[in-house]
C-alpha cells in the first residue's frame, strides 16, 4: 500500500505514567519530543503529509496512536481499545480521520488494538492478546469483509501486540521474532527471523519502499539490508520504556 498521509500526537507531559509491562525505567519527557520529533521527519522522508494532533490531557499513552483506529483505503474503522486506561482515546482520532474516511467503529464487548492488526496484501491478520478479544476481531472483519478484505486470528502469547512481533518489511517478506517465525498463519511468507536478544527490533515500520527501524539491533540491521532497501535507523528508547515502537506512533494511509 502507498501512504501519502500519517497522524501523529504530540506526548503530553504525562506521558511517563503511561501504562507498561516493562522494567525500564520512566519516559524522560525532553528526549521523549526528541524522538518524537525525529520520527515525524522520517515519516516526511518516506514522503509522508504528517499531520500532528496536540497532547491529550489525561491519556498519558494518548502518542501511541496507531492502537485507536484501522485504516484502509476505503474507511477508518475506530477501535475499542483493551485496557480501560486507554478508553476515550479513540474518540479524540475520529474527527481527524473523519476528514479523510467514511468511520466505522468497534463496539462492546468487542476489543481491538490497532497494534494486534497487521495487514498483508487482502489479509488482517489480527492478535488475540490482552487487548484484543475475539469479539473485536470478529466485528473488524464484518466491516472490512465489502471491501474484499479478510480476518485471520492469530493468538498473541509473547508480546503486547501481535505488531509488537511481526511485520511487514517487503513484498511477501515479513520481519518476525521467533516466537511468531513459525506460526502456521504466515506459512506463505518469506519470514526473517530476528536474533532473541533483538525481539524489540521486530517492531520495523515499512513505508514506501524504506524501512524505518530501531536503533542499536545491528544482526536485524543486517537482515534488512540484505532486502536492498533504504532503511532510517531511530532511537526509540523512551518509547519502549512504555512498550511503545516505530508502528506504534503513527496511523498512516
Amino acid at each position: 500500500m502507498n501512504f501519502k498521509n500519517a497522524i501523529v500526537r504530540v506526548p503530553s507531559p504525562e506521558f511517563c505514567n503511561g501504562v507498561t509491562t516493562a522494567d525500564l525505567g520512566l519516559p524522560e519527557y525532553e528526549a521523549t519530543l526528541v524522538q518524537h520529533k525525529a520520527y515525524c521527519d522520517a515519516l516526511q522522508t518516506c514522503g509522508l503529509t504528517v499531520t500532528e494532533l496536540p497532547p491529550l490531557a489525561g491519556f498519558p499513552d494518548a502518542p501511541f496512536v496507531e492502537d485507536t483506529a484501522v485504516v484502509v483505503p476505503e474507511l477508518a474503522v475506530i477501535t475499542r481499545p483493551g485496557h480501560p486506561a486507554r478508553i476515550g482515546e479513540e474518540e479524540s482520532m475520529e474527527p481527524a480521520l473523519a476528514e479523510h474516511k467514511p468511520v466505522a467503529r468497534i463496539t462492546a464487548p468487542g476489543t481491538l488494538d490497532g497494534g494486534d492488526v497487521l495487514l498483508v496484501d487482502r489479509t488482517f491478520f489480527v492478535g488475540i492478546s490482552d487487548r484484543t478479544n475475539d469479539e473485536g476481531a470478529r466485528q473488524l472483519g464484518d466491516l472490512v469483509a465489502p471491501y474484499g478484505y479478510t480476518v485471520t486470528p492469530v493468538p498473541v502469547a509473547a508480546g503486547l501486540h501481535l505488531k509488537s512481533s511481526i511485520n511487514i518489511v517487503a513484498p511477501d517478506t515479513l520481519l518476525a521474532t521467533p516466537d511468531f517465525a513459525g506460526r502456521p498463519e504466515f506459512a506463505a511468507y518469506n519470514i526473517l527471523t530476528v536474533a532473541p536478544a533483538e525481539a524489540y527490533a521486530g517492531n520495523t515500520l515499512h513505508i514506501n519502499g524504506t524501512l524505518i527501524t530501531p536503533a542499536g539491533y545491528p544482526e536485524t540491521l543486517a537482515l534488512l539490508k540484505a532486502l536492498e532497501l533504504p532503511v532510517i535507523e531511530l532511537d526509540t528508547s523512551e518509547f519502549r520504556k512504555l512498550d511503545g515502537g516505530l508502528t506504534c506512533l503513527s496511523l498512516r494511509f
